[in-house]
């Protein structure tokens, strides 16, 4: 632990954004402050307060959710979001209001903010008086003396000890203290663990002192910053170059009810095709036609797993969106066919620059329907991409947006299953992005490019999205986007862009998925073993491993740095990875229902372990070990020629996936980690369901549900979610089943129980139980009340039983 305080305290000690303060705000110029209070006004569950200088608007959401809005001379921007999940609603809040001599109260029954009547200031704290979030200088502004308008700023007490975490795909420590971060969606290509800014826009913190954990939503879409006591150790701030200081305070106590509460409010998916949870392959370029039907069939032949095939751009003609290079595939859609018939699906990527080419009927529909973003003066904007000098729909118009869902019909009417969008930030070849002076719709709220731009790649996955449920047929969609702005996950899964093929970016993939998971985004992969360079077959296989437990599966290549294909390794990696992405299969029920739970509940899939440790302050600065839902933990091996690798246990009691020894929480812990195996470890108690090895999703009919059912110590609920995979039967009671198991061991007795909500009729017709933790053949063996001991078996340190299917209860004494 030492060497890892050493590696944080040099980090804490180096600049990620170089001459910071004095690039993105004025020392010198002048800061303008609210002011005394001058009135005061209630309107409905908001009050409004009016400084000398400014106003401070304070919503009460919810019990533990509060807005803030800060209005310079009065003034208020409309309150508009594309964050916001349009179909959030809060409960009813009661909360009390009192005017003090000095302050005025706002109570709820979690917390108590203060405002400040000398200068507006603002204090939260717990209902016992802990203060939570505190403002130092509070809100202030500086004139922007470039393009005008204001630059917008907060600064709160950072409380001695404050942990902080999330801002989306961030490179860098897990744990933010310390740091400095900038948020304008970027194409960094080759990025590092110390580039910055990357590719996605999450304006959303967590922080965590006094054994408190909260949240910080800043909803702006103009360039940000988020200062973690870099500039100074005593203070927080965020601020933005350009329209309104609005942000949602987010009460937990606990990180992971912070994460909880805030995909709520931004919004949570709707479930993916089952099979988009499968293995993904991926490459620039698979092409032609005879390239991609020979994936396919050495997938099939060599008995490795795969769901996917993606085509990048050069399926494409002359890189045109929307268009099939017929000499590389004359018949498109036999060939989707006849990949579906081998278990395939088919994904393509979409950009959104559009050729400008008189004769290409996307670019001339683009133009009559004026969909394409203007310069300040009037005139398209003009910029290089893949197919040449290219226009660019603006996607903050609802008219554009919905054009765009219409270019979808010929490839959904080809067969095709999911669309891949990228460049997206937008990206462009001659400046890197847009210039500042593009004009965009905003959807009523028009503005430049310096608002646009870090909502534009989550509002072309919106479009895209829609475009595949208009043309699926009641299909589900699936759409993945490499930028994205906060409320991303309602429409796209993502992944963490254009890595390389080292140790450090197999870690940093392990973070980044990890913070993006609890910014909302659990949906969220990495280009394994690398887009860029040539793994070898030590860090390909490394990868799988951990990417096997990450919610987005996929395996990309570069292509010019050597196909990734998993046969391209040597023999004792093939055999390895094989038996993994067997292993993804096979715990498909798992990962699908946690993937469910994440859908009713907003609890992230994947956890850090500060989101379940807590106040345990063994988890606040680890970065490797991580959480697949509540039952599972996993520690991937993240340096080359490890046979043993150390990791934390977090408190309660843990069976190692491997050999069943059953290990106490709450401590570091040595783990053996041959090539085959990675750390895995299985709560007490839980059930985790399992399917039998299959070469893509519903490959066959099974009979029976394995359920590893592991000892108990105390009261454990696990839940078991099915439907039919795909379509939106599941949304009504009878196309789908949740079951729910608690499993609890009472005076010498083991008790499984077992209840449903639904009515889907599971395609199997029994369980194979399989019962971790015991030595030898329980003496009795109930299943409701009639004896099952002969039935069972001990075999390999497990009992094994066959029940069926719907069973209430068990006891085994």
């Amino acid at each position: 632990m030492d060497n890892l305080k050493e590696e944080i305290q040099k980090e804490e000690n180096s600049d990620f954004s170089g001459n910071y303060i004095e690039k993105f705000q004025d020392k010198n110029a002048e800061e303008f402050f609210a002011g005394s209070l001058v009135s005061w006004e209630k309107q409905e569950n908001s009050f409004l307060f009016h400084g000398e200088k400014a106003s401070l608007q304070i919503t009460v959401v919810s019990p533990d959710i509060l807005k803030f809005r800060h209005g310079n001379e009065g003034y208020f921007d409309d309150d508009f979001s594309y964050a916001i999940d349009p179909s959030f609603s809060a409960d009813q809040t009661d909360y009390k209001f009192e005017d003090l001599k000095t302050t005025f109260v706002i109570k709820t029954n979690v917390l108590k903010c203060y405002i400040s009547k000398t200068n507006l200031a603002t204090k939260i704290t717990t209902l016992e008086g802990t203060s939570v979030l505190e403002d130092e200088k509070g809100y202030h502004w500086q004139d922007h003396k470039h393009y005008g308008g204001t630059i917008n700023i907060c600064t709160k007490v950072l409380h001695a000890g404050e942990k902080f975490y999330g801002l989306g795909d961030k490179t860098g420590r897990l744990n933010l203290i310390g740091t400095k971060r900038e948020l304008w969606g970027t194409d960094c290509y080759g990025y590092g663990n110390e580039t910055d800014p990357v590719y996605k826009n999450i304006p959303f913190y967590m922080g965590q002192h006094s054994q408190i954990g909260y949240g910080i939503f800043m909803d702006n879409t103009f360039r940000s910053f988020f200062d973690f006591g870099k500039e100074r150790t005593t203070v927080c701030s965020f601020w933005a170059q350009g329209g309104e200081m609005r942000y949602y305070y987010i009460h937990g106590p606990k990180l992971i009810d912070v994460a909880r509460k805030y995909a709520l409010l931004t919004g949570r998916p709707q479930l993916p095709p089952k099979w988009a949870l499968g293995y993904h392959q991926s490459k620039w370029s698979y092409y032609p036609e005879s390239v991609v039907r020979k994936l396919g069939e050495e997938f099939r032949s060599r008995k490795i797993p795969c769901d996917v095939i993606h085509l990048d751009i050069d399926y494409m003609d002359g890189f045109r969106c929307f268009t099939w290079d017929n000499k590389k595939f004359p018949d498109p859609a036999k060939m989707i066919a006849d990949l579906k018939e081998q278990g395939f699906k088919t994904v393509v990527i979409i950009d959104p620059g559009i050729k400008i080419d008189k004769n290409y009927d996307v670019y001339k529909q683009g133009i009559a329907g004026q969909h394409f973003c203007q310069r300040m003066d009037g005139d398209l904007l003009k910029a290089s991409v893949w197919p040449g000098l290219c226009h660019f729909p603006d996607f903050t118009k609802a008219a554009t947006r919905e054009w765009w869902t219409t270019l979808f019909e010929g490839l959904m009417n080809d067969g095709v299953d999911g669309v891949w969008n990228d460049m997206n930030e937008p990206a462009t070849f001659e400046d890197g992005t847009f210039p500042n002076d593009v004009r965009h719709d905003f959807d009523g709220h028009p503005g430049s490019h310096r608002k646009g731009h870090n909502v534009y790649g989550s509002l072309m996955a919106q479009a895209t999205c829609a475009g595949q449920k208009k043309y699926m047929e009641g299909k589900r969609p699936f759409t993945i986007s490499r930028s994205a702005y906060a409320g991303v996950q309602r429409h796209a899964s993502v992944w963490t862009g254009d890595n390389m093929a080292t140790w450090e970016h197999l870690k940093l993939a392990n973070i980044q998925c990890q913070r993006l998971a609890a910014s909302g985004v659990s949906f969220a992969g990495s280009d394994v073993g690398g887009f860029i360079g040539s793994p070898d077959g030590e860090l390909y296989t490394r990868w799988i491993q951990m990417a096997v437990f990450h919610p987005f599966f996929r395996t990309h290549s570069s292509g010019d740095h050597g196909d990734k294909e998993p046969w391209k390794f040597d023999q004792q990696y093939v055999n390895i990875v094989r038996q993994f992405i067997e292993m993804r299969y096979e715990w498909l029920p798992y990962i699908y229902s946690v993937f469910y739970v994440h859908t009713h509940t907003g609890t992230p899939m994947i956890r850090s372990l500060h989101l379940e440790g807590h106040i345990d302050p063994e988890t606040f600065f680890r970065e490797e070990e991580f959480f697949l839902g509540h039952h599972v933990m996993i520690c991937p091996v993240s340096e080359p020629g490890k046979s043993t690798r150390r990791m934390y246990l977090t408190a309660g009691q843990w069976y190692n996936y491997w050999t069943d020894q059953l290990i106490d929480g709450g401590l570091e812990i040595t783990v053996d980690t041959p090539l085959h195996q990675i750390p895995i470890f299985v709560r007490q108690g839980a059930i985790i369901p399992k399917q039998p090895k299959m070469q893509y999703v519903d490959e066959f009919v099974f009979d029976e549900l394995t359920l590893e059912c592991y000892k108990p110590f105390e009261l454990t609920h696990s839940t078991v979610y099915e439907d039919s995979g795909d379509g939106y039967d599941y949304l009504s009671t009878e196309g789908h089943v949740l079951k729910s198991f608690d499993s609890d061991f009472v005076l010498d007795t083991w008790i499984i129980t077992q209840s449903a909500e639904g009515s889907y009729e599971s395609t199997y017709q029994s369980y194979a139980l399989r019962l971790h933790g015991l030595h030898q053949l329980p003496a009795q063996l109930l299943v409701d009340n009639e004896d099952h001991l002969a039935q069972a078996k001990y075999e390999n340190g497990v009992v094994i039983l066959y029940v069926k299917k719907d069973f209430k209860k068990i006891e085994i004494k």
